[in-house]
């Protein structure tokens, strides 16, 4: 039972200071803000104009509240440079994930990017995932004594280095612009 009790504590601290963690600005930035600045770093980002009541949570703590014309005047700037076909790319290409925030006009073509960046990602990641089986066969095979065990595994090795060749061609083709058909990414 206590046991119990020092764990569901230890949780609720850890989450507490996740959450402390997680402020959108500490005190002092909320105490010298340049809300124009500030709202052209977040739009420049790729965060949406409603950040702006997260920074409003985190700064209430020290009476400060955001000026919002400023900030959405500078987040206006900001995202305008971040909703760029080739950022989009860029994004979609290291995994992060769409806020939702570009405007109309510029999201379908920051979209349509993302989403061909997004797809290197994810082949990238299939064939990291590939290699790392791959491993850990080679592995087992190394320390394995016997000899149908290590027939299955020299087999089972055949067949991923077969899907992992495959993979690293389907992702050439994915890098430049190409969709294969018939593969899980």
């Amino acid at each position: 039972m206590l046991r119990k009790r020092l764990l569901r504590t230890g949780l609720l601290l850890g989450i507490a200071g996740m959450l402390t963690a997680c402020a959108s600005m500490s005190e002092q930035e909320c105490l010298t803000a340049n809300w124009v600045d500030q709202g052209y770093r977040d739009g420049s980002r790729g965060y949406p104009a409603s950040r702006i009541f997260d920074h409003q949570e985190a700064c209430a703590k020290v009476g400060v509240v955001p000026n919002q014309p400023l900030y959405t005047q500078g987040h206006n700037q900001g995202i305008e440079e971040y909703c760029q076909p080739e950022n989009g790319w860029r994004e979609g290409r290291l995994g992060n994930t769409y806020r939702n925030a570009c405007p109309a006009h510029l999201e379908s073509a920051f979209l349509r990017q993302y989403h061909e960046g997004t797809r290197v990602y994810e082949a990238e990641r299939y064939v990291a995932e590939l290699h790392n089986r791959l491993r850990r066969l080679e592995s087992a095979l190394i320390h394995e004594k016997d000899d149908r065990v290590r027939r299955s595994i020299r087999r089972e090795l055949r067949q991923l280095d077969m899907e992992l060749m495959h993979a690293r061609g389907r992702m050439l083709f994915i890098d430049r612009g190409f969709h294969p058909r018939g593969f899980p990414y």
